[in-house]
């Protein structure tokens, strides 16, 4: 069976959106394995001994089998390469990428690709998604994985789900990237740069 991850940002000895994680945590063990006891990552990760920008890496099946901190520097995205792939799917977050490790090997000169799906825009192969039409962000309504930071910002109404194809792109200005570990803000680049 393969192992599942979530991955946490630690923030001066906080972890950040720590409730979403434990829900997408939940949920997996839940729909995959059929455990429906609760289980609070809090429970198994010590944020308070790290200062900087910290990568906590839970690695679990039924129960939590590993976990490790890893220093994190965001790293530089400005363009993206367009890719199709039909039928991905990345529901879960698995530890094994192989299919999008795959993809990402088609990105050419780019420095990350954009997934396109049955006809529609999804997420990079690291990063959900949004773009600027002028009044709002948008975000693809059905990404391939229903991130942690996607999840708070939608709560939040700081972007809203929509169909986006790729002859869609040119009613937006700018693309911005997030995860747990990228703020909302941190990579953004204007929509020129998807090709």
């Amino acid at each position: 069976m393969c192992q599942f991850i979530e991955t946490i940002r630690i923030e001066d000895g906080k972890a950040v959106n720590l409730a979403f994680h434990n829900y997408r945590f939940n949920k997996t063990r839940r729909d995959v394995f059929e455990c429906n006891l609760p289980v609070n990552l809090a429970d198994y990760i010590q944020p308070g001994d790290y200062s900087g920008r910290t990568k906590c890496r839970v690695e679990y099946q039924e129960e939590v089998e590993k976990v490790e901190y890893l220093p994190y520097t965001v790293r530089s995205v400005n363009r993206l390469r367009l890719v199709t792939s039909d039928g991905l799917d990345y529901t879960y977050k698995s530890a094994d990428r192989q299919k999008l490790d795959e993809l990402f090997r088609q990105k050419g000169e780019a420095d990350d690709i954009l997934i396109i799906r049955d006809g529609v825009l999804t997420d990079t192969s690291i990063a959900n998604i949004a773009l600027w039409n002028g009044s709002q962000w948008e975000t693809p309504e059905v990404p391939l994985l229903e991130g942690t930071m996607r999840a708070s910002l939608l709560g939040k109404g700081r972007i809203v789900p929509a169909v986006i194809r790729p002859q869609d792109l040119s009613r937006y200005s700018l693309v911005r990237l997030f995860n747990a570990m990228i703020g909302f803000g941190e990579i953004e680049f204007p929509v020129e740069n998807i090709i």
